[in-house]
């Protein structure tokens, strides 16, 4: 298995950030996640410049300089005066949060983070998206052309806002010229995240909806850093897509991870799916079962013309993530306690999707039915 970076660990002394004639660069969402992982990155880099960090807590890069605000507060403006480029990942995508919550921040966050870059002279602006905004269709080439026309909907958990975000920034160079915009979409991410996709790993099987071709193609969080410290320096622009070389077609998927499937009729898992969020018992909408269902398979080749490579594979992050995954337990999307685990994994031995007998008892409890 590769072994993380580096660079990303460790940082160049600050006294000697004088003599780069690099950009400075700032990060929204600089405190956690993947916004931690590229400041800490682009701190250790000799060819950025300064770094700017900007967050609703301080994080832990000292080498950064940070700015402890929220990203729809329009002072972020003032805050940005001196950047040559920002990278935007204050983007909110948990499972957990109230989605018409989550849209409102993701939005008003990036037109405001646009609108200030252009006002405080940045000439780039770097948004991070998804791959599944090409949307999974049984129609789709096996890989998706990065040029391919967008036809996902705003079904699956995030993808509306993700679609949002991409037409804001595609309006951004017109409303103010002499502002750039790249666009970054990572295939399925693993490394410390939680989505409805690497919860799919945590179920005691795999849902397989019958006559679907289920393709997967992965991004560890590595590589992603990798890749928008790439756009960072512009070393690629434009609209790209970042990911492991090729795919694992279900088969193989089964095979690595061990775990068994359990088929079901179209009908029954996407009408099941719908009546279990629609209730409140399950955070995954319907929609979600369509990236697990259909090919969205994605070429990495203006990444691959800019000299950049994965140094995770398939078969590698995929190992990751079931060893991320170990001691979970999900069932129709939804993580259950220890006690609710033993039930549903019976249940899940049968019928994973349909397995949610102790989770409805417990709502009903809780509601008092």
């Amino acid at each position: 298995m590769s072994s993380p970076d580096p660079q990303v660990r460790g940082a160049r002394n600050p006294s000697t950030r004088s003599a780069v004639r690099g950009p400075v660069v700032a990060v929204t969402g600089a405190a956690s996640g993947v916004g931690d992982l590229l400041t800490r990155r682009l701190a250790a880099s000799g060819e950025i410049k300064r770094v700017v960090a900007i967050d609703e807590r301080r994080g832990e890069v000292a080498e950064a300089q940070w700015h402890i605000l929220d990203v729809r507060d329009p002072a972020i403006a003032e805050k940005l005066r001196g950047a040559d480029v920002v990278v935007h990942l204050a983007v909110d995508l948990d499972l957990e949060t109230d989605p018409a919550a989550r849209t409102a921040y993701n939005v008003r966050g990036t037109q405001t983070v646009l609108t200030a870059a252009a006002a405080a002279g940045v000439h780039r602006v770097v948004l991070c998206t998804s791959a599944m905004v090409y949307g999974a269709l049984p129609d789709n080439d096996i890989p998706l052309s990065e040029d391919a026309e967008l036809r996902a909907t705003a079904e699956a958990t995030g993808v509306g806002d993700m679609l949002e975000i991409e037409r804001l920034g595609r309006r951004a160079p017109r409303a103010h010229p002499g502002l750039h915009v790249t666009v970054v979409r990572p295939a399925v991410l693993v490394g410390g995240t939680d989505t409805a996709l690497t919860r799919y790993f945590e179920s005691p099987r795999l849902l397989v909806v019958a006559g679907s071709r289920p393709t997967w193609q992965f991004c560890h969080v590595e590589d992603l850093v990798s890749a928008l410290e790439y756009a960072a320096l512009e070393k690629v622009d434009g609209e790209f897509a970042v990911g492991c070389e090729g795919w694992l077609e279900q088969e193989e998927v089964e095979e690595l991870s061990g775990i068994r499937r359990m088929e079901l009729p179209s009908a029954v898992a996407l009408g099941t799916a719908a009546r279990l969020h629609r209730i409140g018992l399950t955070p995954s909408p319907a929609g979600d079962l369509a990236y697990t269902m259909h090919p969205w398979v994605v070429s990495v080749g203006r990444l691959h013309d800019a000299g950049w490579r994965p140094k995770w594979t398939n078969e590698e992050v995929l190992a990751a993530l079931l060893e991320e995954a170990e001691g979970r337990h999900t069932v129709a999307g939804r993580r259950l306690g220890r006690k609710d685990a033993t039930a549903a994994g019976a249940a899940g031995a049968t019928v994973a999707l349909l397995g949610t007998a102790a989770l409805v008892r417990q709502m009903r409890k809780r509601r008092g039915l």
